[in-house]
């Protein structure tokens, strides 16, 4: 399939795991892609690895210079801003929410939730405006549900959530806004989570496995494409069926 081709496509924190899942899957549906993320040296290994149609712009997602050269690098290089991926995202607090220090809640708010609308606030006006677009934000069943020993992440991603609701509502009918709520996937990110129990982990899933990050992208991939054309402000939960049993 070429969805995607002559579009465009951001995406943060890609250099591994469902951030690089996801521009791998754009790139092999025929999108130009840009990454994002904080390691030049990753980076540059996928672009390497993706071939033509492929940059990248090392920094930080929260950093408004970084968002500027971003999208600056994707108009002169590829000559639009079609696509956006929010999926950078820190967890840097484990425990109760009581004992989370006020300037880690400031860091995770500011990561996932405030630079997800400033990347959109930053390529609406560079070209979606004007032009339309698609945009994902990758969120998690933290949002959804309590989660215990990282509460203050799935507050955030709850947030992220909502946004993705509120941009759906004042972006359209030129700009869709939808999300993807992923249950445990395997990836350096979520390594606490899983490893050295996978098996126990697993367990409560209806599908008796972990996510992988080809998971995601595929499902990423379809929000994005014209196949997704008539949702907005939607969250797809993509969980191997773990809610179902009323896990997290």
């Amino acid at each position: 399939m070429n969805r995607f081709e002559g579009k465009t496509a951001i995406v943060t924190g890609a250099s591994r795991g469902i951030g690089r899942a996801i521009a791998e899957r754009l790139h092999a549906e025929g999108a130009n892609v840009l990454i994002t993320a904080r390691g030049e040296e990753t980076l540059r290994e996928v672009v390497e690895q993706l071939g033509s149609r492929a940059s990248y712009v090392a920094g930080k997602a929260d950093d408004p210079a970084h968002r500027d050269e971003v999208i600056r690098t994707a108009l002169e290089t590829f000559g639009s801003v079609d696509l956006m991926v929010n999926n950078t995202g820190i967890n840097p607090a484990y425990g109760p929410l009581l004992d989370v220090p006020l300037e880690v809640s400031r860091k995770i708010f500011e990561v996932n939730v405030i630079a997800a609308l400033e990347w959109v606030k930053a390529v609406h006006s560079a070209w979606m405006a004007e032009h339309g677009g698609a945009i994902v934000n990758v969120a998690s069943i933290a949002g959804l549900r309590p989660a215990p020993g990282i509460a203050m992440y799935g507050v955030s991603k709850a947030a992220l959530i909502h946004l993705t609701e509120e941009l759906a509502v004042e972006l359209g009918p030129t700009v869709r806004v939808n999300a993807v709520a992923p249950a445990v996937v395997k990836t350096d990110f979520a390594k606490a989570l899983y490893e050295g129990r996978e098996e126990q982990v697993s367990k409560p899933y209806a599908l008796k496995r972990l996510g992988v990050p080809d998971d995601i992208g595929s499902v990423v991939a379809f929000l994005l494409s014209s196949d997704a054309g008539w949702m907005t402000g939607q969250t797809l939960t993509v969980d191997g069926g773990v809610l179902l049993g009323g896990g997290v």
